[in-house]
């Protein structure tokens, strides 16, 4: 039998566009309440997050994906073509976030994971300025997911202030320590947003390893998480 996990064989919907005018596209949950949804690729500079979500996903019978799951391959796709932490406007998407604690001036992130954080980068004009982080937020607001888990690289952990049970879950399979807060400030994150709204938020950071290492450390957890419904 010919292995045919090189495609997805789906059709993602579009929920809006990218600076330069990519489509923003996710895969919808198969049923009207969506009870997960993992984004990948906030960060440009961070691709093995889409890779990983990928495989996982294509590693997956398509009856096997759990109904209430909606997936984002790449939330910041000209940061993925151009290589660059932002968009095309240079702005963290992850400092974006309508959040109390957004601060307009520039903030600071590692050029390398060892190294300390020197490098600006742009905050954005406003609180949710840029159409990624608009276009997220709306599709947020429609599916009201009942848990967000996002994927990012390379600081190896799993960061969740309420330590819930499927944050334990994910540290025992990934063997990444669980984490209460990452051990910097994060003005305008996603998970800043997120506490404030009361949402429910995973942040699940890669080790620094290869795309074929993450493969075998991490899809494995992935593919768990995609058909397992206890979110």
């Amino acid at each position: 039998m010919i292995d045919r996990r090189t495609a997805h064989g789906v059709e993602l919907s579009g929920y809006g566009r990218s600076v330069l005018g990519a489509p923003l596209c996710y895969l919808p949950p198969r049923s009207d309440s969506c009870r997960l949804l993992i984004i990948a690729g906030l960060h440009g500079e961070e691709p093995e997050t889409t890779v990983a979500l990928s495989r996982a996903f294509r590693s997956l019978a398509a009856e096997k994906l759990c109904d209430g799951v909606a997936l984002i391959f790449a939330a910041n796709p000209d940061g993925l073509a151009l290589g660059t932490r932002g968009n095309a406007n240079g702005v963290d998407l992850n400092r974006n976030f309508p959040a109390s604690n957004w601060q307009p001036d520039p903030t600071t992130c590692r050029w390398h994971v060892d190294e300390e954080e020197e490098v600006a980068i742009e905050t954005g004009s406003a609180p949710a300025s840029e159409p990624e982080t608009q276009a997220l937020l709306d599709l947020i607001s429609l599916l009201e997911p009942t848990c967000i888990v996002s994927l990012h690289a390379p600081l190896a952990c799993i960061d969740d202030p309420d330590q819930s049970p499927l944050a334990q879950r994910l540290a025992s399979g990934t063997g990444l320590p669980l984490v209460e807060q990452i051990g910097y400030p994060t003005p305008g994150s996603m998970g800043s947003w997120a506490s404030e709204l009361n949402q429910r938020l995973i942040t699940w950071e890669f080790p620094p390893e290869s795309v074929e290492a993450l493969s075998k450390t991490q899809v494995p957890v992935l593919i768990e998480l995609l058909s397992k419904a206890d979110y």
